[in-house]
């Protein structure tokens, strides 16, 4: 079974608890604390996900480091999945944990890239039109890639619009090759 089929399952587990304890909100913080804290520490994460490193360390290892900072449930959960010889998974049930509740609660990411910084009030536009479009609470991303030489490239989930010269310029290149085969 992959990581993210196992994951999945222990994040719709976490979800079911904290919807019964009224705690969803402060277990999805929980997680976004967790994955930042793994990004920032890779040693970290090749720790939990050791077979060689006793499940008794692991666990003061996460007790040493969120205790006091995250919900009894979430710590009671970290631990269970340490016990039962899953901390290679923790990592991965945190982030399908912040899928599914941005599913649940209608949350969108959106990826914007553009040539050149967008105006806070370019990107308000988007977000109030991809909201229009698609219900739901937008969280719009912005960045620059200046190769993209004008215009912008959106990308919501698996689908993307792209409105970059250089996109542009690469079809008419396309184009142009494959009227010179003709």
């Amino acid at each position: 079974m992959s990581e993210v089929t196992v994951g999945t399952r222990y994040a719709k587990s976490l979800i079911d608890l904290a919807q019964e304890q009224n705690i969803v909100d402060a277990v999805k913080a929980d997680m976004d604390l967790f994955i930042h804290t793994l990004k920032a520490n890779p040693e970290l994460k090749a720790v939990l996900g050791n077979p060689v490193v006793a499940q008794g360390k692991k666990t003061n290892i996460l007790d040493a480091i969120f205790a006091g900072k995250v919900n009894n449930a979430t710590i009671g959960f970290f631990k269970l999945m340490v016990d039962k010889g899953r901390g290679e998974v923790l990592y991965t049930t945190a982030t399908e944990y912040v899928k599914l509740y941005n599913a649940k609660m209608h949350i969108t990411k959106a990826v914007v890239v553009s040539a050149s910084p967008l105006s806070a009030s370019n990107q308000d536009v988007i977000a109030r039109e991809l909201q229009n479009a698609i219900g739901g609470t937008i969280q719009l991303h912005a960045k620059v890639d200046p190769a993209l030489i004008g215009g912008f490239v959106l990308t919501v989930g698996d689908r993307q619009l792209d409105t970059s010269v250089l996109s542009s310029l690469k079809k008419l290149k396309k184009d142009f090759a494959a009227q010179a085969v003709l």
